[in-house]
């Protein structure tokens, strides 16, 4: 437990120190935001900071701090390192820069913004790329909440209440309407009360483990000596545990609350505070699924020891940890969050693929009717991808596995596109340089030996620090010219 309380400490500590560093380089001032210079009472609109705060964690947690973590603790202590250090120097400023080039940019989408700084062809390669994402985030965070719902009401009697097909459907027409309505009607309203539920469920959590303090590695015992996958730790865990560390996925959400914010100064609690809160999210379920895996004797729980197969297994795992921890009360709310946390990225995931798609095809939102445009031929992806998802019993893992993928790419260019922007504004550029060359390595060794070509892991290694030190070059001449003109 050392290792985690040390952890948590890293956590906060690092929010108000590099946090404030961070905020520091970007520069914010008091020039109008978007919010209040393009106020259109659907997208764009000035909501109190407290309330950005809790649909921002909303929007960026999903389930992917607990699944991710449930399934990142298989590797042991070394999810301890990746959580904090991924979440303070890349997630964190990810999450954060991303956030204010919108604001600065007038509420631009993520493609917009890539497009901008690192020209039209990666524009038109990151609208596909990240419309498919979000689509694929839809699908994903229809498919966990259901689970979860669906293991819920098992012995209620009520056979239609047991049906996952029956919670799937329910929860696609909340999307269909949370989608379409403006951003205050629904999502304003009930987003600070889930994102209360998913935090009580995790400081519930954490006294439960100060209570129990269970036996667990810690990080001077051996990084990867207490793994308990065969997964290589270098790419596999960068990919696992994104959104408690850093994900793309944030990128395309951050511009929903970069349109509501109405001073730039409140920029940081908003997209490095929510990014730093979701990292302790998913410390503690990283901590209480090492404690089950190192711990617990009972029946239910041993098929966690086995690390492999545990993304479709993650709902039934939550739903048992809060049974058997919170008690009635506690429960009841923990699974509220963890229920209400990927049914509202799931929903802001596709609001922000009907933005960016409007903004491509310069399609005003105003009117319903415009929406309807746009939502129509999504939505119907949406369902052809659910349906498949369904008729495959391999299909919600092999989507999540390219979720992983996907998600972890679109934080590259978002990474290599902040620092296009640093650089231009004379600014510390390594803060993001730095994260991408890391990230760039992961995500080409990843495709290279897990996802695609199954090349042997110490050729996709090479191909991969080849392709790192290629994409430096590639960035110091570009910088070198610039300086040249200038």
């Amino acid at each position: 437990m050392i290792t985690f309380i040390v952890s948590l400490v890293a956590l906060v500590l690092g929010y108000f120190l590099y946090g404030r560093f961070v905020e520091r380089v970007f520069g914010p001032d008091n020039r109008p935001t978007p919010a209040v210079a393009k106020a259109d009472g659907v997208d764009f609109m000035v909501l109190p900071s407290w309330k950005i705060f809790m649909i921002q964690f909303l929007n960026i947690a999903g389930t992917g701090p607990i699944f991710g973590a449930i399934m990142g603790a298989k590797f042991g202590p070394a999810a301890y390192l990746w959580i904090v250090l991924g979440c303070i120097f890349a997630g964190a400023t990810h999450d954060y820069m991303s956030g204010m080039l919108s604001m600065r940019n007038g509420g631009a989408n993520l493609p917009e913004i890539i497009g901008k700084y690192l020209g039209n062809i990666p524009k038109q390669v990151m609208l596909v790329f990240s419309v498919f994402l979000l689509m694929m985030v839809g699908a994903v965070f229809v498919y966990s909440p259901a689970s979860l719902l669906q293991t819920l009401c098992m012995g209620s009697g009520v056979e239609l209440l047991q049906s996952s097909t029956f919670w799937i459907i329910v929860i696609f027409v909340y999307y269909v309407i949370a989608t379409m309505m403006p951003i205050d009607k629904i999502i304003g309203k009930i987003y600070p009360l889930f994102a209360f539920s998913l935090l009580f469920m995790a400081v519930a959590l954490m006294v439960m483990l100060f209570t129990k303090m269970p036996d667990i590695p810690e990080v001077w015992e051996g990084v990867g000596e207490a793994s308990l996958t065969t997964k290589n730790i270098f790419p596999c865990l960068f990919i696992t545990i994104a959104c408690g560390a850093i994900s793309g996925f944030h990128a395309t959400q951050s511009p929903l609350m970069a349109r509501c914010v109405k001073s730039e100064k409140t920029g940081r609690p908003i997209f490095y505070g929510a990014m730093i809160t979701e990292g302790l999210v998913a410390l503690i379920w990283a901590t209480v699924a090492m404690y089950f895996f190192y711990n617990e004797p009972t029946p239910g729980y041993q098929e966690m020891a086995g690390g492999e197969q545990i993304i479709s297994k993650a709902p039934g795992i939550v739903n048992m940890v809060c049974e058997n921890w919170l008690g009635l009360f506690g429960s009841i709310l923990a699974i509220l969050g963890v229920v209400a946390a990927p049914i509202t990225s799931g929903d802001t995931a596709l609001r922000s693929a009907r933005l960016i798609i409007a903004d491509f095809i310069h399609l005003e939102q105003r009117s319903i009717s415009k929406r309807l445009y746009v939502c129509v031929p999504m939505f119907a992806a949406v369902i052809a991808l659910l349906i498949w998802q369904m008729a495959n019993p391999e299909g919600f893992d092999v989507i999540w596995s390219w979720f992983g993928w996907s998600n972890q790419t679109l934080s590259v260019f978002t990474l290599w596109a902040i620092t296009v922007y640093l650089v231009q504004q004379r600014k510390n550029y390594f803060i993001t340089l730095i994260p991408a060359l890391f990230m760039t390595t992961v995500c080409m060794t990843y495709l290279l030996s897990e996802q695609v070509l199954s090349l042997d892991f110490t050729y996709a290694v090479c191909i991969a620090v080849v392709t790192c030190v290629v994409a430096l070059g590639w960035f110091l001449l570009w910088k070198s010219k610039r300086k040249i003109e200038n």
